[in-house]
């Protein structure tokens, strides 16, 4: 237990649960990696080369079957079709985006014999299973590890001997090694540590995290300073440097580092001045909307929305109109500018 500002949290570090302990936990399973898409690259190359029994399930003439092929796995032998993998594993590591979580879990439940684990990364099937038509048969273990982060970053902090946090949750112990298995599998992916959560509020956060801080709000935060500075003459490198690449390439690494009470304390007594007067009014003024969103969330009209939309038979030609309007938006056209200008790529 750890206390954060005197709350006790369940933590699991590395010296707690080394690798090795984690190896011999799962020395006679059969990992199997269903999908090989956001998280399934990273966690099944990092519990590869960690020394566990890794196999990867995926859809046969994909470009992802052939990205697994290209990362060396070896089809017959660690890729397989997704029932022959689902078939072939005690552990099914369930890493297929929601939507297609829905779509292919009628073709996972027959192999969800007694003994086996069901590992997610994220709350969303179980969580609004109501929605998802997603319940595991009672002779199985239930279990998450969800890293905070892409993975992509899971992989290049492992590559680079570093970790990246994930929270882990246990949903059905059938077994009575459930909390073995996951921790185990949490330290095998290249956790950095581990912090207990529930599916429920594993799920509740993630949503939250990525309409707000992570993605939703920061864009929002970016347009509306950039969009002010350029209404203000303020020409789009002088905007976007302000608002975007002073931020990312300066400040928040000595904030990941360091803590953002450091960051006030080491700037300028201007700065100092500004932040905290401002600071507030920002709070005061968005706390409404993440209210609005938490509710949202907790409702199930986000995941609703999300399994409506995703459904949709031009869900993918819409979506790349809206992410193609994004990027062609003038302050990332700037910012690709911005970025070729930097010292590392020029030459």
């Amino acid at each position: 237990m750890l206390n954060f500002g005197g709350t006790e949290e369940k933590v699991v570090t590395r010296e707690e649960f080394p690798l090795e302990k984690a190896r011999d936990v799962l020395k006679d399973e059969t990992i199997a990696v269903i999908g090989y898409g956001v998280q399934g690259p990273g966690q099944s190359l990092n519990l590869r080369d960690n020394g566990f029994n890794v196999i990867v399930g995926q859809r046969k003439g994909g470009s992802s079957w052939d990205k697994a092929v290209k990362d060396g796995w070896v089809p017959g032998e660690t890729l397989f079709e997704i029932e022959e993998a689902a078939d072939r594993g005690t552990i099914i590591q369930y890493l297929l985006s929601d939507a297609a979580q829905i779509e292919v879990w009628p073709r996972i439940k027959p192999y969800l014999t007694p003994g086996k684990a069901l590992y997610f990364s994220h709350g969303f099937g179980i969580t609004y299973n109501d929605r998802t038509n997603i319940i595991a048969p009672e002779g199985v273990d239930v279990i998450l590890v969800a890293p905070k982060g892409s993975g992509t970053s899971l992989r290049r902090l492992f590559l680079e001997g570093r970790g990246l946090n994930s929270s882990f949750a246990i949903d059905q112990d059938a077994t009575g090694r459930a909390f073995d298995r996951v921790v185990a599998l949490g330290i095998g992916v290249g956790s950095g540590y581990l912090f207990e959560t529930d599916f429920k509020r594993e799920v509740y956060s993630d949503l939250t995290g990525e309409r707000g801080t992570l993605m939703g709000a920061i864009q929002g935060i970016f347009e509306a300073q950039y969009d002010v500075l350029r209404a203000n003459g303020h020409s789009p490198s002088e905007a976007f440097n302000e608002t975007v690449e002073e931020l990312t390439q300066s400040l928040m690494p000595l904030v990941a580092e360091n803590g953002m009470d450091w960051m006030y304390a080491n700037c300028s007594t201007t700065a100092q001045r500004g932040a905290l007067d401002w600071k507030d009014k920002f709070r005061d003024a968005v706390k409404p909307v993440f209210e609005d969103l938490y509710q949202s969330v907790a409702s199930g009209e986000e995941a609703q929305r999300s399994i409506d939309s995703n459904s949709q038979k031009d869900y993918r030609v819409k979506l790349e109109e809206e992410l193609k309007e994004l990027s062609e938006s003038e302050m990332w056209q700037a910012g690709r500018t911005v970025r070729k200008l930097r010292p590392e790529n020029a030459g």
